[in-house]
């Protein structure tokens, strides 16, 4: 029997899935981050061999069943050459599991779109470490708002509300900030003993060991934080970085609005997730657009790149198929 193999190969996990051509899916494999950009090659390269292997094994399948292969992942080299040093690491990985079929690489932005809804039409944000929205039109994204990565974008995602806090917390420790809650959490976070006496030194040890640490770390990790903005509605610090925040993501999800394309919109990553007012701010925001149809919250975007994998082999996925996708992938978990 011809089968498919979807893959939605994201930053922290790789998530392969093998269906077949009615949208069954038969077997799941999970790894650590699959995307050669922000794990590098090799990681990226064992975590997709692992995560196919994985669905092989669970499916019973042979890799020369496998007639069509479709990855999901950030930033996905859609316009390059088979050479590209990109594509051929996922080109080498999927041959070390037996697999030598064409493969296609499409949008983890669509594949999150796609884990909500079958419709062709519609709208997706996504506010996880990083943030962007996406309109898509005949099933294809059609336009892409931010998503331009922590230096110059990602408005409102987990990496500018971690940014913000670990901003407040110096400010306040260097004195020219206002105090905050999110001070002796951010500080006992890092392990910083906050009662340290003065030195001779010009700065306080505390702000020159917190200095240190933070700037020890790689810019995204500070994403990690974000949680201290939401951990304390009544400090009007915290308040203010979440409210920034929101205004933010409804500014991004509102700028992905044209008149002519109305549908779902599917909400994902981890800030909407698990902030319900940011979600529905961003939802109210959509809606003041004239928009008019059902809002998704979804998980992660594997059943979006079966989804996606199913249409490039050629399968029309409607309500039905759509739902044995995601009712047959819940049971294999």
């Amino acid at each position: 029997m011809p089968l498919i193999l979807a893959v939605d190969a994201g930053g922290t996990s790789t998530r392969a899935v093998v269906i077949d051509s009615s949208g069954r899916t038969l077997g799941y494999g999970r790894a650590g981050g699959g995307n050669p950009v922000s794990s590098g090659p090799g990681e990226a390269a064992e975590s997709l061999e692992t995560a196919v292997r994985g669905a092989l094994a669970a499916s019973g399948s042979d890799p020369t069943a496998i007639v069509s292969t479709t990855l999901a992942m950030a930033g996905a080299a859609t316009h390059r050459a088979a050479d590209d040093p990109r594509n051929r690491v996922i080109a080498d990985a999927l041959a070390g599991c037996g697999i030598r079929v064409p493969f296609a690489l499409r949008s983890d932005l669509l594949a999150m779109y796609c884990a909500g809804t079958p419709a062709l039409d519609g709208y997706a944000m996504v506010a996880g470490t990083g943030a962007a929205a996406i309109r898509v039109r005949g099933g294809v994204v059609e336009h892409v708002v931010d998503g331009m990565g922590w230096l110059l974008g990602d408005a409102g995602s987990g990496f500018s509300l971690g940014h913000a806090v670990t901003r407040a917390v110096v400010a306040d420790v260097d004195g020219r900030g206002l105090a905050t809650a999110m001070t002796p959490a951010l500080l006992s976070m890092l392990e910083i003993d906050a009662t340290a006496g003065p030195t001779p030194g010009p700065r306080s040890p505390v702000l020159e060991e917190l200095v240190d640490v933070l700037y020890a770390m790689r810019p995204v990790r500070l994403a990690q934080f974000a949680p201290l903005a939401f951990a304390f509605p009544q400090d009007p610090v915290a308040r203010a970085i979440v409210e920034e925040a929101t205004d933010a993501l409804a500014v991004t999800i509102t700028a992905a609005v044209d008149p002519g394309v109305d549908g779902p919109l599917v909400l994902g990553g981890s800030v909407l997730l698990r902030q319900p007012y940011v979600a529905g701010a961003v939802e109210m925001a959509w809606r003041t657009q004239g928009r008019t149809g059902p809002a998704h919250l979804v998980e992660e975007g594997t059943a979006g790149a079966a989804v996606l994998a199913l249409r490039d082999g050629g399968t029309t996925v409607d309500t039905t198929v759509f739902e044995r996708v995601v009712r047959s992938l819940a049971d294999l978990r």
